[in-house]
């Protein structure tokens, strides 16, 4: 959970510095909770109390002075609704600005990689067909191999040749599907698989989501006084 908590930090401060130049760098409010409490919620199906301890956050970081929020991870993403009504700042949504991003790219049909809740519940997924996109995710079985390989090495920061291994057949799987890209749609999957990996356009959550924050930050003149 640091690692992706790192990453999110390196890329928006290097976004800034890019568009800036010089020594500037990103105005950035960091709240990180303990994903143990978070798993726990996950797996009981209690998304009402992962939801709150989220919205203690929000709160927290809205009165700190944020402008807008990210939350840095897609599956909690399912409780954007639960944490927007006790906030009056934005939340960027991650499925949202990757639809954009796949858009200006013109993928039509998209492989879905992330935990089983991400795949196979609506909250996501409907962003994107909201979008004119179509989700393809793997068969039964291969979810649960996506999904544990996610849990039990990923998050733990343990990369595995045989893992990397499963996610190519998988992603092969989903271009003979007619997958014209693959949404990397678990924050840790970068660790994994990236495009010099796989012959499909790679679209990481992760990157696109700080990316886009850093710009909105600027454009919406939030960097005046860097």
């Amino acid at each position: 959970m640091l690692l992706k908590s790192s990453l999110y930090y390196q890329i928006m401060n290097e976004t800034i510095k890019q568009e800036l130049g010089g020594l500037h760098s990103a105005k950035i409010l960091l709240y990180s909770v303990d994903f143990s409490e978070i798993e726990r919620c996950q797996a009981e199906d209690d998304w009402e109390k992962s939801g709150n301890i989220l919205s203690a956050a929000a709160e927290a970081l809205e009165r700190a002075g944020a402008d807008f929020l990210l939350i840095g991870t897609n599956t909690m993403h399912k409780v954007v609704p639960q944490i927007q009504k006790r906030i009056n700042i934005p939340i960027i949504h991650i499925a949202e600005v990757t639809a954009e991003e796949l858009k200006k790219n013109h993928i039509t049909t998209v492989a879905l990689l992330g935990t089983k809740y991400t795949m196979t519940q609506e909250f996501y997924k409907e962003k994107l067909e909201n979008a004119g996109i179509t989700v393809l995710i793997p068969e039964a079985k291969d979810i649960e191999v996506v999904n544990s390989i996610i849990y039990d090495e990923l998050c733990l920061g343990t990369v595995l040749e045989t893992s990397k291994e499963a996610y190519f057949r998988i992603i092969d799987s989903l271009k003979n599907r007619g997958a014209q890209g693959v949404i990397l749609g678990c924050t840790e999957i970068g660790l994994l698989i990236q495009q010099k990996d796989v012959d499909l356009p790679v679209f990481d959550t992760t990157k696109i989501h700080a990316v886009k924050a850093a710009r909105l930050s600027l454009e919406a003149g939030l960097s005046e006084d860097y």
